[in-house]
């Protein structure tokens, strides 16, 4: 399969972030990845006005980050020609992105943090249905939520050192979620390139993209490789080779800081037939779950419906399965959590 790494969850000057929308594809660029999803908030302006295309090696893509009027139930909605009202209610919103054939993914759902200036805006209405998956890890979420008046001036310069893991609630959540279906996870860096004042004279831009590109970063896998030609058509037929690996979840998840993730690949093997991550297994019998690292010895950890049932070091391992469940891996390295797989789905 062929693999494209990329960043989901971006803001530029069309919504509240501070980068010119073709400065921050041109950081992409320069950083190696091969595609970023720009979500400002409630617009498509970027996509009307043609910012959609390759930069260089590097294709940008746009959505738009939804909200109803109370600024609760964010959702990330991509492959959609317009976008919504923020008067518009939530199950509306998700509903219609599917009706325009698009996907969405509910943004940071468990956000706790009480910064005045940021504050919280988490998913409240689970009563809803058929959004593509959820924002399993989200970095800006997780600094703001990790800062301490002992360790924000490290923070601030050292923006992506204070990342650990994804919230145990939302794991969760995504767990519970695919017992019943498929339940796509995707990370996003929430990216704005805020500025802050640290001490009255200082001034410091603590998200710049440039640094965020090299943190949470969403790897799709794709059984054909794209083609990274100029015209629209090409342009068209590149953006849903990338929509459609996340709407079925042939991807993962990975903090990149900690060690490149390119190479991992999780699937799984019943009669020499091979499943990747998204799909579904109709039984239990016979089948092999395995597991590749790049690079060094790591802690595999195999997940089934949400709890660990096995955990194993090195760069490979081989699960054989005989109960049904949602099984994903997490893989830690020197301690810190590293690649979140998406499930492959077994027998329900």
């Amino acid at each position: 399969m062929h693999e494209y790494i990329g960043a989901i969850h971006i803001h530029s000057v069309f919504s509240d972030g501070t980068g010119e929308v073709s400065d921050i594809a041109r950081f992409a660029d320069e950083v190696g990845l091969d595609f970023i999803m720009l979500t400002d908030h409630n617009t498509l302006r970027a996509l009307n006005e043609g910012y959609e295309k390759w930069y260089g090696n590097t294709l940008l893509l746009v959505g738009c980050e939804i909200n109803d009027k109370e600024n609760k139930n964010h959702y990330l909605a991509f492959g959609i020609d317009e976008a919504f009202s923020t008067r518009t209610p939530a199950k509306k919103y998700v509903t219609k992105v599917n009706e325009l054939g698009g996907i969405g993914f509910i943004a940071h759902p468990h956000e706790k943090r009480t910064n005045k200036e940021h504050p919280a805006y988490p998913w409240v209405d689970w009563e809803i249905e058929g959004f593509t998956g959820i924002e399993i890890w989200n970095h800006m979420s997780e600094w703001v939520e990790n800062l301490t008046e002992e360790n924000k001036y490290r923070s601030f310069l050292h923006p992506l050192r204070t990342i650990t893991a994804p919230p145990k609630e939302t794991l969760k959540v995504w767990d519970e979620l695919n017992l019943k279906r498929r339940v796509v996870g995707i990370g996003g860096i929430d990216a704005h390139a805020h500025k802050y004042n640290l001490v009255g004279f200082l001034e410091v831009e603590i998200f710049p993209y440039k640094v965020l590109f090299k943190s949470i970063r969403t790897h799709v896998l794709l059984d054909r490789e794209i083609k990274k030609g100029k015209t629209q058509k090409d342009i068209e037929t590149a953006k849903w080779q990338i929509y459609n690996a996340l709407r079925e979840g042939r991807s993962f998840v990975a903090n990149d800081y900690v060690s490149d993730s390119r190479g991992f690949r999780f699937y799984a093997e019943q009669k020499g037939k091979v499943f990747n991550m998204g799909e579904t297994i109709s039984d239990s019998k016979n089948i092999l779950l395995h597991v590749w690292l790049p690079g060094t010895e790591s802690e595999i950890r195999l997940i089934r419906n949400g709890h660990l049932v096995e955990l194993v070091k090195g760069i490979s391992a081989e699960f054989e399965i005989n109960k049904k469940g949602a099984y994903r891996v997490e893989i830690y390295k020197d301690g810190r959590a590293w690649i979140y797989s998406n499930h492959i789905r077994i027998g329900i």
